[in-house]
């Protein structure tokens, strides 16, 4: 009787934290101008090039070293 009694309280406890998860603070709200200017964004980059031009690669110069001196 005491371990499904313990298995219960588990249970609820569980089922009550899953439903605190998905809670949002006050503060957060949706914004017109802000969905509206992720939108236009999203919109300009599917009429991009999808490719692009590969740049050149740098050619790199060896570094001078002096020579360490004979003993």
């Amino acid at each position: 009787m005491k371990h499904y009694l313990t298995i219960g309280i588990a249970l609820a406890a569980l089922c009550g934290a899953s439903t605190l998860a998905h809670a949002r603070p006050p503060t957060v709200m949706n914004s017109p101008g802000y969905d509206a200017r992720l939108k236009e964004s999203r919109s300009a980059l599917g009429n991009a090039p999808a490719t692009t031009a590969p740049a050149s690669p740098q050619v790199t110069v060896p570094k001078k070293h002096k020579k360490k001196p004979a003993n």
